[in-house]
């Protein structure tokens, strides 16, 4: 499967000059944590919620300061066309939570953990379906070690 079925589309993006103040307005009205900073469309890093957090807030920066003073540069990216084996290669090796993906030099869209935990689930349901239904059409009840279903006070006794 490639990255570009997983990623979300498009990436919610900021220019270096944004000031501190409105990358944390747009993350709040995207209900994002990560914005890609491009400048003349080409990529120059990434600015999250921790950047802010860590960065401008943790040392009192003024809101007005712009998001090249505390964004993460270089961001670590996928390619739209890589497969999704390489994005979970590069958030193990890398530690981060979001990946811009790119389509040559363009940012196209952003790759998360969650996006990743989402195909996780995706898979387990596809292996796990037949099973659940088959678990699903035994009777509930607890069972011994040795037979199908433990002895109840109501059940016939054997002779």
């Amino acid at each position: 499967m490639k990255v570009s079925a997983s990623m979300s589309a498009p990436a919610v993006s900021v220019t270096t000059a944004t000031t501190i103040g409105e990358a944390a307005r747009q993350m709040d009205v995207h209900g994002v944590g990560c914005l890609v900073v491009t400048e003349g469309g080409a990529l120059r890093g990434v600015v999250t919620d921790r950047d802010i957090a860590v960065r401008a807030v943790a040392t009192a920066l003024d809101c007005d300061v712009p998001v090249r003073e505390v964004m993460t540069t270089p961001a670590a990216t996928v390619d739209v066309g890589d497969d999704i084996h390489a994005a979970y290669a590069m958030f193990r090796t890398r530690g981060v939570r979001r990946l811009p993906v790119l389509d040559g030099q363009r940012v196209v869209g952003m790759l998360t953990v969650d996006d990743m935990l989402m195909d996780v689930f995706r898979r387990v349901a596809d292996l796990l379906g037949p099973v659940a239904w088959s678990v699903l059409e035994e009777p509930p009840g607890p069972r011994d070690e040795i037979g199908p279903r433990a002895p109840t006070p109501d059940s016939p006794r054997a002779p």
